[in-house]
C-alpha cells in the first residue's frame, strides 16, 4: 500500500472494507489478505491524522508565541 494515499482516499478504501467484512462478501481465501490490507489504511490514516495533529499544534504555538511579543 502506498504511503502516498491521502487520508480520505485511505479512509473511503477502509470503509469499503469494512463494509465487505460486515455483508460478509470477503472469501475465507482473501480474508487474511483484506484483513492485512484494512491494518496498512488504518496505519496510513493515523500517520496522516498524527502529522496534521503535530502541524496544528505547531501552527497554535507559533502564532502564540508571536502574540507574546
Amino acid at each position: 500500500m502506498k504511503n502516498e494515499m491521502d487520508y480520505t482516499g485511505a479512509f473511503a478504501k477502509l470503509e469499503e472494507l469494512v463494509a465487505q467484512l460486515e455483508e460478509g462478501d470477503i472469501q475465507l481465501e482473501d480474508l487474511a489478505a483484506k484483513i492485512e490490507q484494512a491494518n496498512e489504511l488504518i496505519a496510513i490514516c493515523e500517520m496522516k491524522l498524527r502529522r496534521t495533529d503535530d502541524e496544528v499544534t505547531s501552527a497554535i504555538g507559533n502564532a502564540v508565541s508571536k502574540r507574546k511579543k
